[in-house]
């Protein structure tokens, strides 16, 4: 939709869909240190538990549901986007939203309550503070000059992660998600990317039966 947005209105050679829309994961990886723990029992070489203690890498998995819009309205929330969340008599679910009354986004003024602050505090947290530190960028979030600079920084993060070396300490957690988006929109379908020290696809694969576990 993006895609063709920009093709209608005559801007796909200066603008791009991810100008506009992103997905990113978060992950970690550390050097090893002496007096780290080290499993009693060697895994067998080549398999996917062997792969990752060499690399010491993994995915960060983040249950919180957490949006933050315009830097004046934050919710955040237990509920997922399947039958225990939203049947309405299962599993009990809460969320709060908040918002500050004089830290609104007005003409000439931009809201800097506490909300801004907290979201400064965790792009400082998951990409900035070794990217650089906070950035005049960041003031602006919905330029594209922060888009791209936010996806240079994480793509620096995600190169980091996949390396087969480990020199030095992620520099951040925040990753681009990895696939590639084309100019039109579209997923390059031609990539095979895999999730690192696995040979599981990104793209994973159809199926023609959705399994009852997704949606209960």
């Amino acid at each position: 939709m993006i895609g063709e947005a920009l093709r209608e209105e005559g801007l796909d050679h200066e603008f791009r869909p991810t100008d506009y829309l992103n997905f990113f994961c978060v992950g970690n990886r550390e050097v090893k240190l002496p007096g780290d723990y080290v499993p009693p029992e060697r895994p067998q070489e080549g398999t996917d538990y062997w792969n990752a203690q060499k690399h010491r890498r993994t995915m960060i998995y983040v249950h919180a549901k957490l949006m933050i819009v315009d830097d004046e309205y934050i919710i955040i929330g237990s509920a997922n986007l399947n039958l225990r969340s939203m049947d309405g008599a299962r599993d009990s679910e809460i969320a709060q939203g908040c918002y500050q009354p004089y830290h609104l986004n007005q003409r000439g003024r931009r809201a800097r309550g506490e909300i801004f602050g907290y979201r400064m505090s965790l792009w400082y947290e998951h990409f900035a503070y070794k990217n650089g530190g906070l950035r005049r960028e960041y003031l602006h979030p919905e330029s594209v000059e922060c888009v791209r600079l936010v996806r240079r920084i994480c793509q620096r993060i995600c190169d980091s992660f996949v390396e087969e070396e480990t020199v030095e300490d992620l520099p951040g957690h925040l990753m681009l998600f990895p696939m590639r988006v084309l100019n039109d929109g579209s997923l390059d379908e031609e990539e095979n990317i895999v999730y690192p020290d696995t040979k599981a696809s990104v793209k994973g694969r159809k199926i023609d039966v959705l399994p009852p576990i997704l949606t209960t």
